[in-house]
C-alpha cells in the first residue's frame, strides 16, 4: 500500500509540473522535482514503514540529506538563469510541434524513475532488524563519503565558474582534475549505502536497484552523454583535450 501511495504521488506531482511548464517554458525544473520526490518518499516510507526505529531513521536521514543537497543545488542553479537549461531547449527544438506530448511522457517517466529510486529507502524503512551491525556502519560510511564528495565537487565547479577569467575554459581543479564528472561518481557511490544498511532485510535485492540503475542513467542515458555534448558545443577543442587526458567517470590520475 505504501508503494502504491508513493507511486500515485509521483505521477500526480509530475502531471502538475508538466501543466506548469506548458505556460512557463521551463521543463528543466523536472530535475529538481525528481530529486525532491525521492527524498519525500523516503521520509514517507520511514513514517509509514514497519521496520525497526533505527532503520526507519536511517532511511529518512540517508535519503533525506542526499535529496536536500541535490534539490537545493539544482534549485539554486536553475533560479540563477532566466533561460531553460540547454538540454531541454535541445529537446524542444528536436521535437518541434510534438514537444508537449514528448514532455508529458518524459515527465511521467521521471515520476516512475523517482519511485524506483526510492525503493532502496523503502527496503531500509521496512527492515525489522534492530541494532548497529558492521555492515550498517559500512553503509553509513558510503553515505558520508558520497555526500562529502558531491558537495566538494559542486563547490569547486561553482567557484571556477564564478571567476570571470575562467569563462569558456574547462574546470580542471580539485576533483575535476581526476574525473570529468566527479559529482556523478559520488552520486553513484551514494546508492551503495542502502544495500549495506539493509543487508539481510526482506526484499533486500531491491536495494541494489540504486547503484545499478544510477550507473546506467549517469553513464549511458541522461548524465554523461548530454553533459559532454553540451561541453563540446561550448568549449570545443579545449574539452576534447580534457576528454583525452581525464577519466570520464572513475577518479584517476590524468594522462600526460
Amino acid at each position: 500500500m505504501n508503494l502504491l501511495i508513493g507511486f500515485s504521488i509521483c505521477l500526480l506531482f509530475m502531471l502538475g509540473l508538466w501543466l506548469w511548464q506548458r505556460s512557463s517554458g521551463r521543463a528543466d525544473y523536472v530535475d529538481v522535482a525528481w530529486a525532491g520526490l525521492i527524498g519525500f518518499l523516503a521520509v514517507l516510507y520511514a513514517v509509514l514503514g514497519d521496520g525497526s526505529i533505527e532503520k526507519r531513521l536511517l532511511a529518512a536521514v540517508v535519503a533525506g540529506t542526499w535529496s536536500y543537497r541535490l534539490t537545493s543545488h539544482l534549485w539554486r542553479r536553475l533560479n540563477g538563469h532566466d533561460d531553460e537549461d540547454g538540454r531541454y531547449q535541445a529537446m524542444r527544438e528536436h521535437f518541434g510541434d510534438k514537444q508537449q506530448p514528448f514532455f508529458f511522457g518524459f515527465f511521467m517517466l521521471q515520476g516512475f524513475v523517482a519511485w524506483l529510486f526510492a525503493l532502496p529507502a523503502w527496503v531500509v524503512a521496512n527492515d525489522p532488524a534492530a541494532g548497529l551491525s558492521l555492515w550498517l556502519w559500512i553503509g553509513v560510511a558510503f553515505w558520508l563519503v558520497s555526500l562529502a564528495g558531491e558537495s566538494i565537487a559542486d563547490r569547486q565547479l561553482d567557484a571556477f565558474k564564478a571567476d570571470p577569467d575562467n569563462k569558456g575554459k574547462v574546470c580542471k581543479v580539485g576533483l575535476w582534475r581526476y574525473s570529468r564528472h566527479p559529482n556523478y561518481f559520488f552520486e553513484w557511490l551514494h546508492w551503495f549505502a542502502y544495500p549495506f544498511i539493509a543487508l539481510g532485510a526482506p526484499n533486500q535485492w531491491l536495494s541494489w536497484l540504486g547503484p545499478v540503475l544510477m550507473f546506467a542513467f549517469l553513464y549511458r542515458v541522461t548524465g554523461i552523454p548530454y553533459t559532454e555534448k553540451q561541453s563540446l558545443k561550448s568549449r570545443g577543442d579545449a574539452y576534447r583535450e580534457y576528454q583525452r587526458t581525464t577519466s570520464a567517470f572513475f577518479p584517476w590520475p590524468p594522462k600526460s
